[in-house]
């Protein structure tokens, strides 16, 4: 069995394309009618998340730790007690492609890390955009994303699994595979869609990156302005 495990929190308005994209990579052939096991830990919810979880038919597992890592975990826990072979990640604002799973539990490694694709840049300026599209990615890439991630469950048990940490829970598991010199493939493709979303969910997680390099690109716009200019 495989299993997907996605950390919810408030997460109404767009788990459900979320989840539409994983039963798509669910029922893909080349996994030959495989089980899939979909894990959602509702961390805290307070709104509807819970409602489209069952209208999708996923398996929901409530948790009030406001922590991404400790919802990843306890989700991967659930989906390992249940017997699943393979733990893929990923978060309830992302939209997976149709072969994701495939891939990833033939990606000849014991761990798979993957990239992301902005397809909502919202009110972002267009510098921001060409900033984070200039450097192509190719494999053998060092990004780490957990809402792009798959890892062998003897490699997630060999590592201790997902710390409890509001954020930099996949840095922290990526660290621990390598510590237990477990293969990753650090693979371009298959890379998944996310949003260019404001409102974090963890702090320094993507949504603060993004706002951490709008702050770079605009600082160093200001400074190739004449002196005349700054001072308006």
């Amino acid at each position: 069995m495989i299993a997907v495990i996605v950390p919810a929190h408030d997460e109404a308005a767009v788990i459900g394309r979320c989840l539409a994209a994983v039963s798509l990579a669910a029922a893909h052939p080349g996994l030959h009618g495989e089980a899939v096991l979909v894990v959602v830990a509702l961390d805290d919810c307070r709104d509807a998340t819970e409602s489209v979880c069952l209208m999708q038919g996923v398996t929901t597992l409530a948790v009030k730790v406001r922590c991404v890592g400790a919802a990843r975990a306890a989700a991967a826990a659930h989906a390992l007690s249940l017997g699943a072979r393979w733990i893929a990640s990923t978060d309830a604002d992302t939209v997976v492609p149709a072969d994701w799973l495939y891939r990833q539990v033939n990606c000849g490694a014991d761990a798979f890390c993957g990239v992301v694709e902005v397809v909502d840049w919202l009110d972002y300026p267009q510098a921001v955009r060409d900033a984070f599209t200039a450097k192509a990615v190719v494999d053998g890439h060092r990004h780490v994303h957990g809402a792009n991630m798959g890892i062998s469950a003897s490699a997630y048990l060999a590592a201790g699994g997902f710390s409890a940490v509001v954020t930099g829970e996949d840095v922290a598991m990526v660290h621990a595979l390598e510590r237990v010199e477990a293969r990753i493939a650090w693979l371009a493709q298959p890379a998944v869609a996310t949003s260019a979303r404001r409102t974090a969910r963890a702090p320094q997680g993507f949504s603060g990156f993004l706002r951490a390099l709008e702050r770079e690109v605009l600082d160093a716009g200001a400074a190739l302005l004449p002196t005349t200019a700054l001072q308006r």
